[in-house]
C-alpha cells in the first residue's frame, strides 16, 4: 500500500520578521566597540539559530515518521486481522465489536468503521473516546482518496490504499488514516493523538532556544573581550594624538607584540619623534632669527642716533631763510633726511615685532578717556583738519594709552594715506551678556576701498597691495603691529569695504584689559606647569 502525506508550512521565523521590519536597517552605531559586539552576536546568532533550526527540523520528523508508521502499520494490520473477517454486510454491533477489538492495540488509536447493511443503507461503529470520532472528523479530501478505487495492473497489485494526514484540532495535533478493506468489507478510519510527540518536540525547541541564547551571551562576552584587546591600542594611540596635538611632542606609545597594531604604534613614535625634532629645530631658528633681528634693530640705533642728529641739523639749513645749502645738492639732502627718518622708523617697529615675538611686550594700564585719547593722537600729528571725530566725552575705559595711540595712529594714518578725506572716527560702547562692555572705534575713509584680494593680507607683515611700488613711505608693519597691540589687550581689529565707498577699520577693546591680562598670565603659569612634565608613554 502506497501513503500519500498532504504538506503543511511551518511557522517564520523571529529574525525574518524583524527584517521585514527594517530595525536592524535603521540602526545607527557610532562605537566601534557596540558595533564588533552586534557583529559577533549577529554572527553567532544566525549560526545558532540555523543549527537549532535544522536540528530542530531533522528531529521533528524523525520524531512524527516514527510515531505515524507505527500507528499506521498498527492500524493496518488491525484492518487485515479484525475488519477483514467482518461480513460483506456487517450489523451496527458486529461493526462496534471490531472497532472495539482493534483500537485495544498498544496505539491506543481510535477507530471509525463504516460499511452498508443489506438494505444498502450505511452503518457505522466506532470504538468511541475522543468525544466521539465520527465520519465528520474526517477530512473530505482524505474520505475522497480512500473511497476511490484504483486501476489494478502490473505496477498496482490493490485497487485501495491506505492514506494519512496530520491535522490540528484546538491546538492538538492528529494523525488520521483511512483504507478499506480488499475484496469488499468496511471502510476504515483511524484518529491517533500526536500530544506526546508535539510536548517532546516543544521540550527540544526550548533546549534549543537556550542553546541559542547562551550561544548569543557567549559570543557578546567573547566579542567584548574581543574588542577590548582590539581597541585598548586604538585608545591609548587616540590620547597620544591627543597629547601630540596639545603640544606635548615627547608623548610616545609602548610598543608590544609584532602585529599589526604594534607596527601602527612604531609608526606614530617615529612620526612623532621626527615631528619634535622638526619643531624643535624650527624653534632654534625662530628664536635665532629673532634674536637676530633684535641684535640688528639695537646696533643700528646707535649709528641712527648719530645720524638722526646730523639730519635734523640738515634739515634746520634747508627750512633757514639764508638758504646755506647749495641748491644742487638740496634734493640729496632732502632725501636723506626723509630715508632717515623712515629707517629709524622701520628700527622701532622691527624693535616692537621682536618683543611681540618674544612675548616680552606687557600693558601699561591706566584709565584713559576715548575721546581725549584720540584727539590727542591726532593733535600729535597735525590732523585735525583731515579727520572728523564722532565721540562722546567720558567715555573711560582702562587700556594701555601708549598702545591705543599706535593702534589710532597707524590707523588713521594709514586711512589718510592710501584713502581719501576727510576720514571720520566714531566710538561707541557695546553691552556683552558673557563678557564686560567693549569699545568699538571706526575708522572710515572715503577713497576707492581695498581690493578684494588685498582684504585677507592687510594686517600680513611687509605686506603690500601694489608690487610696482616697494619703495612705498611705510614699511608694511604698521597695520601688524597695530594688530598685536589690539590682541594684546584681548581685542581684535578687522577691515572691511564700506557699502557707501572707502574702507572701514573696526577696533573692538575690551573696556577693562585687567581683566584679559590676569587670565593670560594663569594660563601661563598653567602652561609652565605642563611643560615641566616629563617625557612619558601614553
Amino acid at each position: 500500500m502506497t501513503q500519500e502525506h498532504q504538506g503543511h508550512g511551518g511557522p517564520r521565523g523571529w529574525t525574518a520578521a524583524l527584517t521585514r521590519k527594517g530595525i536592524w536597517s535603521r540602526l545607527r552605531f557610532t562605537s566601534l566597540r557596540l558595533r564588533l559586539v552586534v557583529v559577533f552576536g549577529l554572527v553567532a546568532l544566525t549560526a545558532a539559530v540555523s543549527a537549532s533550526g535544522i536540528a530542530y527540523w531533522l528531529n521533528r520528523e524523525a520524531v512524527l515518521t516514527r510515531a505515524q508508521d507505527a500507528v499506521l502499520r498498527d492500524f493496518e494490520q488491525e484492518m487485515e486481522n479484525r475488519a477483514g473477517t467482518l461480513p460483506e454486510h456487517p450489523t451496527r454491533d458486529e461493526l462496534q465489536r471490531a472497532a472495539g477489538q482493534m483500537a485495544t492495540g498498544g496505539q491506543h488509536f481510535t477507530v471509525l468503521l463504516v460499511a452498508e447493511d443489506v438494505s444498502g443503507q450505511p452503518v457505522y461503529g466506532g470504538s468511541g473516546g475522543l468525544n466521539g470520532f465520527t465520519l465528520a472528523d474526517v477530512p473530505k479530501s482524505l474520505r475522497t482518496a480512500v473511497n476511490k478505487e484504483q486501476q489494478v495492473n502490473s505496477g498496482n497489485k490493490s485497487p485501495y490504499h491506505l492514506y494519512w494526514q496530520r491535522i490540528v484540532d484546538d491546538g492538538t495535533p492528529y494523525l488520521v488514516a483511512g483504507t478499506r478493506v480488499i475484496g469488499g468489507g468496511p471502510t476504515g478510519y483511524m484518529l491517533k493523538s500526536l500530544e506526546p510527540e508535539a510536548k517532546d518536540l516543544n521540550s527540544l525547541a526550548w533546549s534549543l532556544g537556550i542553546a541559542t541564547g547562551l550561544a548569543l551571551i557567549g559570543s557578546a562576552l567573547l566579542a567584548q573581550a574581543a574588542a577590548t584587546t582590539v581597541l585598548k591600542p586604538v585608545h591609548r594611540l587616540g590620547v597620544a594624538a591627543r597629547r601630540l596635538g596639545e603640544g606635548k611632542l615627547d608623548t610616545r606609545l609602548r610598543v608590544s607584540g609584532t602585529d599589526e597594531l604594534a607596527d601602527l604604534s612604531r609608526t606614530f613614535n617615529s612620526a612623532a619623534e621626527a615631528l619634535e625634532k622638526r619643531v624643535d629645530d624650527m624653534a632654534a631658528r625662530e628664536s635665532a632669527s629673532r634674536r637676530f633681528v633684535a641684535d640688528m634693530s639695537h646696533e643700528l640705533r646707535t649709528p641712527l642716533t648719530a645720524i638722526t642728529a646730523v639730519t635734523e641739523v640738515l634739515e634746520e639749513e634747508l627750512d633757514s631763510e639764508s638758504g646755506g645749502l647749495d641748491p644742487m645738492i638740496e634734493p640729496a639732502v632732502r632725501l636723506v633726511v626723509s630715508e632717515t627718518r623712515r629707517l629709524n622708523d622701520l628700527v622701532e617697529n622691527l624693535m616692537e615685532v621682536t618683543r611681540f615675538d618674544a612675548g616680552t611686550a606687557r600693558l601699561v594700564l591706566d584709565d584713559v578717556d576715548i575721546a581725549d585719547q584720540i584727539t590727542a593722537c591726532i593733535d600729535a600729528r597735525a590732523w585735525l583738519d583731515a579727520v572728523e571725530l564722532d565721540a562722546e566725552r567720558g567715555i573711560h575705559a582702562r587700556i594701555d594709552p601708549r598702545r591705543l595711540d599706535v593702534i589710532l595712529a597707524n590707523l588713521i594714518g594709514n586711512a589718510l594715506k592710501h584713502g581719501g578725506s576727510p576720514v571720520r572716527v566714531s566710538v561707541r560702547v557695546r553691552a556683552q551678556e558673557a563678557q564686560g562692555d567693549e569699545i568699538v572705534i571706526r575708522v572710515r575713509d572715503h577713497g576707492p576701498g581695498i581690493p578684494e584680494d588685498v582684504l585677507p593680507h592687510v594686517f600680513d607683515r611687509f605686506y603690500k597691495a601694489s608690487a610696482s611700488r616697494p619703495r612705498s613711505e611705510g614699511s608694511g608693519l604698521g597695520l601688524s603691529i597695530a594688530l598685536e597691540n589690539a590682541h594684546i589687550h584681548g581685542g581684535e581689529i578687522t577691515a572691511a569695504n564700506s557699502p557707501d565707498g572707502g574702507a572701514v577699520f573696526t577696533l573692538r577693546l575690551p573696556r577693562d584689559a585687567s581683566t584679559v591680562v590676569l587670565s593670560a598670565e594663569g594660563e601661563a603659569a598653567g602652561g609652565g606647569e605642563k611643560g615641566a612634565t616629563k617625557k612619558g608613554d601614553a
